[in-house]
């Protein structure tokens, strides 16, 4: 088998990990337990933080990674490791223009969020939040990568990696089940599992050391259970700061059910773009920038005072800012827009008492009187009851584990001896200590990038140091698989590449046959697939993506009114773009999650469609559920 280095974790960091090994000239094994890649960086609504980036620079806005460093070292509080941080910030800036130069995005608005002194947190002009955006454009050239070099590029769903192999302090691979069977692959690994905000599970992280926390609502997608914690604890690695639970105080309640045990995150940019939060007597109560927990318990206050609910409260300037956000969460039903008068009744309280709340939020603004809850920063004011609003009830709700595996800054995973493992790298929200005792909005797309690429880095130096130091025989094995490309364009730079070529065949027969089983589970798809005898009902069946030319909508058509009337969870139509999905057995496939669909029972939900995917993500990974097209109209799909 090749010399390659397995990404265990298909999300932003793994992503990030995965492309830095292939760049670096390595090969790369990406296994993901889910059928789809993304984890939870898709969900992440606010931006990317970024000091001293060419955005920032255009911008004349004066940071520098000094205080960026500062002001993580500020929130991390007790907990902070300076010597991540430092990797965290100064590595910041880098990472934003790697995914600006490398994956074309575009990343030149930048707003400021809670805790930062400058705005930072970047995100594009087009109509997607920015973990979408940035995630699936590393998924889609992964893909790209996976079906036209399968050599060097392999990706692995519904792969649930149960066990780290070690022979002493060296991890020699992982240990997978798929389909029921376990495949065993080998080379030096890096985990990108995520966190354990959606553990809910008998041996709960969250029970063992959060127990206050595990009655919550999360925004995590259920697969967010801790797996790489568990494997890596099992063999010895260090668990660190596993009570630093993120609380984020604004989660969106929906009227509709609101115990949801999984709820939509209200962006940071919310209040960083001059959202208000005022109790149920029309009243502020908090800084609305300040840390998330300092925010998340001054909401608890609030219960415990009987001054529930909550509502984040955003004007015409700030909704207008955010159009994309509030027409989001609007089309789900989290978010009603509505008159001053309608705010009055909505909240229950008098006229005067919001027309005085926001008459004192003026004059704080304008630097006439002193804000009592301190807040420094103000964006797209004045309040004025006469104005329309944007309107939505908010809760505290899991959201992030800062706790974790301790790494040191180059990504290795550490035993708990306080040593690192050989060939064992950790990154994205796995790592504990990058972030301490409370992380800032923003930070955590730039964890998984910067982490992802140091992991990625560390791990190609090791397996390219392990494979020109080990034995002459060996040696003479490896030099045929190895082509070394000089680049005119770029003096001094050489990349490897690997090949089967001479000396290839050096693997044993079990060797052999766990490479051909791999070679039979890869997919070049990001999302389900199915085999041409495959269902909806057996997405874990593997075969190629489906091509874009052979995609034909059923010519049987379906009414609105018909549609309308597959509108429980039990029997789930939606219409977008002109096309009829049967969705029913196909939520728990969809990387948004369920409650995501859950949301548009039996409506036409072409323009939350839009705002959020391309439209070839239905023939890509949706063919096999479209069963028609919507009557009296044309289909809009454009692929």
């Amino acid at each position: 088998m090749p010399p390659r280095v397995i990404v265990v974790g298909a999300g932003l960091s793994g992503l990030s990990a995965a492309h830095t090994i292939y760049l670096a000239g390595g090969n790369v094994a990406l296994l993901d337990k889910n059928n789809f890649m993304g984890g939870n960086s898709t969900k992440a609504t606010s931006g990317i933080n970024g000091a001293l980036t060419q955005t920032q620079t255009e911008e004349k806005i004066g940071d520098s990674v000094k205080q960026f460093y500062e002001d993580t070292l500020k929130s991390a509080r007790d907990k902070a490791r300076p010597d991540l941080i430092k990797v965290l910030t100064y590595k910041s800036a880098a990472a934003v223009e790697w995914l600006q130069e490398v994956f074309n995005l575009d990343l030149t608005l930048v707003s400021r969020l809670g805790g930062h002194s400058f705005p930072r947190t970047h995100r594009g002009h087009d109509a997607k939040f920015p973990g979408m955006a940035i995630t699936y454009a590393l998924m889609q050239r992964f893909e790209e990568l996976a079906e036209k070099e399968p050599e060097r590029v392999q990706l692995i769903k519904k792969a649930k990696v149960h066990t780290i192999n070690k022979d002493g302090n060296t991890v020699t691979g992982v240990t997978y089940s798929f389909n029921g069977e376990d495949t065993t692959v080998e080379g030096p690994v890096i985990l990108a599992t995520g966190g354990y905000a959606a553990d809910f599970s008998e041996t709960s992280l969250l029970k063992k050391w959060r127990p206050d926390t595990f009655d919550l609502s999360t925004t995590n997608g259920a697969h967010a259970t801790g797996d790489g914690h568990k494997m890596l604890a099992a063999i010895g690695a260090n668990e660190i700061d596993m009570d630093k639970v993120q609380v984020h105080p604004t989660g969106l309640v929906d009227p509709k059910d609101p115990t949801a045990k999984t709820k939509f995150l209200a962006a940071e940019a919310l209040r960083g773009e001059g959202g208000l939060l005022l109790n149920s007597k029309g009243h502020r109560f908090t800084d609305e920038l300040e840390h998330r927990d300092y925010v998340s318990q001054k909401l608890w206050d609030e219960k415990a005072a009987n001054q529930w609910p909550i509502r984040l409260v955003l004007n015409s300037k700030a909704s207008k800012v955010l159009d994309f956000h509030t027409r989001h969460y609007s089309g789900r039903g989290l978010m009603k827009k509505m008159t001053g008068k309608e705010l009055v009744k909505d909240i229950g309280c008098s006229e005067q008492d919001l027309a005085q709340t926001f008459k004192d939020y003026n004059s704080y603004a304008d630097g006439k009187e002193k804000d009592p809850f301190g807040k420094k920063y103000y964006h797209n004011g004045p309040f004025d009851i006469n104005d329309t609003f944007h309107v939505a009830l908010m809760e505290p709700v899991l959201h992030f584990t800062m706790g974790g595996i301790e790494i040191n800054d180059q990504s290795q995973c550490l035993n708990n001896q306080g040593k690192p493992f050989d060939g064992l790298f950790v990154c994205g929200e796995l790592a504990g200590g990058v972030h301490g005792a409370n992380r800032l909005g923003g930070s955590s797309l730039l964890g998984c990038v910067v982490y992802g690429r140091v992991a990625g880095d560390s791990a190609c130096k090791y397996l390219f140091q392990k494979v020109l130091n080990g034995s002459s025989s060996v040696a003479a094995q490896r030099l045929g698989q190895i082509s070394l490309h000089i680049d005119p364009a770029q003096p001094g730079k050489v990349s490897v590449e690997w090949s089967q070529g001479v000396g290839a065949g050096a693997g044993t027969s079990s060797g052999d046959s766990a490479e051909a089983r791999m070679r039979q589970q890869s997919q070049t798809s990001a999302g389900p697939v199915m085999t041409q005898n495959g269902d909806s009902s057996d997405p874990a069946k593997v075969s190629a993506p489906n091509s874009l030319k052979d995609f034909k909508v059923p010519d049987d058509e379906y009414s609105l009114e018909e549609v309308a009337k597959h509108n429980t969870k039990e029997d789930l139509w939606i219409a977008v773009k002109g096309v009829v999905m049967n969705v029913t057995d196909w939520v728990e496939e969809h990387p948004g999650g369920p409650q995501a669909l859950f949301s548009h029972m039996g409506k036409d939900a072409s323009e939350e469609f839009e705002m959020l995917h391309d439209d070839e993500v239905i023939p890509k990974y949706a063919a096999g559920i479209v069963i028609g097209r919507v009557t009296g109209q044309e289909v809009r799909l454009e692929y």
